[in-house]
């Protein structure tokens, strides 16, 4: 019985290689436009997904040309890992979107440590620079300042 990875002559298993090279870069190259021209967070989070998976068909093709597995191995290890990091990029989105109520690349700005200077490539929108109003505990025994203005109800939920 033949194994999936062997091929019948050289020059068909080196026209598949550089088949799938092309395809590899094509996938890679997208992902870095889409990073480098834009500033929605979730596009942005996107492109990189589509760099490891050129990545990964780069690494695919390589590991059938030379006929080990190994390169299938380390497919599977970086789909471990793409599946983590969407996790935690998912978390990272939507904390900048909850503290700020947009998607945009300067939207990070806010999550900055308080001692570190703002990166800005262009004027940011005023949204951005209002700071949050954190609610505070009043001293023991007093009642806390109502705002008259501030609806009982909320208006969506």
């Amino acid at each position: 019985m033949t194994s999936l990875l062997s091929v019948t002559s050289p020059s068909a298993s080196l026209s598949v290689l550089h088949n799938a090279l092309i395809v590899g870069a094509i996938l890679f190259t997208l992902g870095l436009v889409g990073i480098l021209t834009r500033r929605n967070l979730i596009v942005m989070f996107l492109s990189a997904e589509l760099m490891l998976q050129g990545i990964s068909v780069s690494l695919v093709a390589w590991s059938r040309y030379h006929g080990d597995y190994g390169g299938h191995v380390l497919v599977i290890f970086i789909l471990a890992v793409a599946a983590c990091e969407a996790a935690v990029a998912l978390v990272f989105v939507l904390q900048a979107f909850g503290r700020t109520g947009r998607l945009d690349a300067s939207a990070w700005q806010s999550l900055r440590e308080s001692n570190l200077s703002r990166v800005v490539d262009r004027e940011l929108p005023a949204s951005d620079t209002v700071p949050p109003l954190w609610p505070t505990l009043a001293p023991a025994g007093v009642l806390p300042k109502a705002d008259e203005n501030e609806p009982l109800q909320r208006e969506h939920v």
